[in-house]
C-alpha cells in the first residue's frame, strides 16, 4: 500500500539536489544521495523561498528504471524535462510563446509523435549502420592521439582530446564543416553548462537563474540559425550525412516542421558529443588514479568494454530528468498525484548499493553493469551505440600508445545539474 505521508528532504539536502556548484564536489553529493536513498529514497524537494516548484526526488535504481519505462504514466512534455526555477520557467514560456521547452526534440516530446520522429534516424544509429562509420572514425582517433603526443608529455586531457574527439565525429556524422566545430563546442557548453562560469564563458561564478536562461536561450537560438541554414543547403543539395536525412524528413505524409528539424538537429549535434566527452575523460581519470588497472586493459584489451561501460555508469553525463505524473501513481511505495513532477537522478540511481557493489569503485570488470546512463524505455538515448564505438576506438588508440598516465594537478567538474562532468583533467603521460 501507498504511503501518504510526505517524507520531505532536510533544506540543505534539498539545496544540494538542485545546486549545480555542489555537482562539481563529487563525493559529498554522493553522501547526500546515500543518505537520502537510505532515509527517504522518493523524497519530496521543497524551496522555502518558493523559487522553484516541489518534485519527487527518485534515488534507487529501481524507482529510476520504473518510471523511466513508464513512458505513458510519467511523460516528458507537459513540464519542463530539466529542472529550473520558477523565474528562468518564465522567461523559457516568454522566449517560446507558452511552451516550457526551449527546444523540442525527441528529449522532450512523447507518444504519438516521439515514436514517430525517433523512427526517422532510428536504423541510421543502429550497429549495422554504424559499422561504415568505423574506418572514419578510427582516423579521427588517431589524429586525435597524434596531437596528443604531439603536444608533449602533460596537458588537458579535456581540451586536448575528450572535448574534441566526439566533437569532430558528430560533427562529421552531421556534414558540419570543421572550420564551425569550435562554434558549435561553445553553443553545447553554453546550453548545457551554462550553470559554469567557465563553460557558459560569462567567468561569472554566481549567475543569477535569469543570466543562466539567457545564455541558453541565446545559445539554443544561434543553433537554430545555423541549422536552418544547414537544412536549406541539404535539402537543395542532399548527400548521404544524417544532416540531409533530418532535412527531408517526412512526418505523417508532410516535411517535418521547422521547430522539430532544429530540435533534432541541436539535440544531435550537443547530446551526441557532450555525453561522450564527459565518460571518455572520467574513464582517464579513473585509469590515472589507478595504475594496477590501466597495465591490466593495456595488457587484455577485453577489458575495453569493461572500461566503456563502467565510465558511463560511473561518470553518469546526463544527470537527471524530470517527468510529468499523467495519473495517481505510486513510486518506491510512494503515493504520487496526477500533475506530480519528479527528478529521475542518474548519477544516485547509477550508485546505488543495492544494484552496484560499491559503486564509487571504477572497475572495468565489473559484472552485469545494467546501468540507467542512457535512460531506459521508449526515451533510451539514441545514440548509445555510436558513444560506446567511438570510446571503445579512441581507447584502443589511446592504450596502443600510451605506456602509462597519472594525474598532474587537479581535476575540475562542472558545475551543472543536468549535463556534468570534467571540466579540467591534468594529466602526465608517457608514449609508448
Amino acid at each position: 500500500m501507498a504511503s501518504t505521508t510526505t517524507p520531505v528532504a532536510p533544506a540543505d539536502y534539498a539545496r544540494a539536489v538542485i545546486d549545480p556548484h555542489a555537482y562539481a564536489a563529487w563525493d559529498p553529493l554522493l553522501d547526500r544521495f546515500d543518505w537520502l536513498r537510505a532515509n527517504m529514497p522518493v523524497a519530496r524537494i521543497e524551496a522555502p523561498d518558493d523559487s522553484h516548484d516541489p518534485f519527487w526526488l527518485l534515488t534507487r535504481f529501481d524507482d529510476a528504471m520504473k518510471v523511466s519505462k513508464a513512458n505513458t504514466t510519467f511523460l516528458n512534455h507537459p513540464r519542463a524535462s530539466v529542472f529550473g526555477l520558477k523565474s528562468s520557467e518564465a522567461l523559457i514560456k516568454e522566449i517560446t510563446g507558452g511552451s516550457p521547452h526551449l527546444v523540442e526534440s525527441l528529449v522532450q516530446i512523447d507518444a504519438p509523435k516521439h515514436p514517430k520522429l525517433r523512427r526517422l534516424t532510428q536504423d541510421w544509429f543502429m550497429p549495422k549502420n554504424l559499422v561504415k562509420l568505423e574506418g572514419e572514425i578510427r582516423k579521427i582517433a588517431n589524429a586525435t592521439v597524434d596531437r596528443l603526443l604531439a603536444h608533449g608529455s602533460e596537458g588537458d586531457f579535456t581540451k586536448l582530446v575528450s572535448s574534441p574527439y566526439p566533437l569532430h565525429v558528430v560533427m562529421q556524422i552531421l556534414g558540419v564543416p570543421e572550420e564551425d566545430e569550435g562554434r558549435m563546442l561553445v553553443l553545447t557548453q553554453q546550453m548545457f553548462g551554462g550553470q559554469d562560469e567557465d563553460l557558459s564563458q560569462s567567468g561569472l561564478k554566481n549567475l543569477t537563474p535569469e543570466q543562466i536562461a539567457q545564455i541558453v536561450a541565446g545559445a539554443v537560438k544561434d543553433f537554430e540559425a545555423y541549422f536552418a541554414g544547414l537544412a536549406r543547403h541539404r535539402r537543395a543539395n542532399p548527400t548521404d550525412d544524417l544532416a540531409t536525412v533530418i532535412a527531408n524528413a517526412v512526418i505523417d505524409g508532410e516535411p517535418m516542421s521547422d521547430r522539430d528539424t532544429a530540435g533534432y538537429y541541436i539535440i544531435t549535434a550537443s547530446a551526441g558529443h557532450d555525453t561522450t566527452s564527459a565518460s571518455t575523460a572520467g574513464a582517464m581519470l579513473a585509469l590515472a588514479r589507478d595504475p594496477e588497472q590501466f597495465a591490466r586493459v593495456k595488457a587484455d584489451r577485453g577489458l575495453l568494454a569493461g572500461i566503456v561501460e563502467e565510465a558511463i555508469r560511473w561518470t553518469s553525463p546526463v544527470q537527471h530528468f524530470m517527468r510529468t505524473a499523467a495519473e495517481d501513481t505510486e513510486v518506491g511505495g510512494q503515493a504520487i498525484a496526477k500533475g506530480d513532477w519528479l527528478m529521475v537522478n542518474y548519477v544516485a540511481a547509477n550508485h546505488d548499493p543495492e544494484r552496484f557493489e560499491d559503486p564509487r569503485r571504477f572497475d572495468a570488470s565489473r559484472q552485469a553493469n545494467r546501468h540507467i546512463a542512457f535512460g531506459a524505455g521508449a526515451h533510451q538515448c539514441l545514440g548509445l551505440h555510436l558513444a560506446r564505438l567511438e570510446m571503445r576506438i579512441l581507447f584502443e588508440a589511446l592504450l596502443d600508445r600510451l605506456d602509462s598516465i597519472e594525474l598532474a594537478g587537479e581535476p575540475r567538474r562542472a558545475s551543472s545539474t543536468f549535463v556534468g562532468g570534467l571540466k579540467a583533467l591534468p594529466l602526465r603521460w608517457k608514449a609508448a
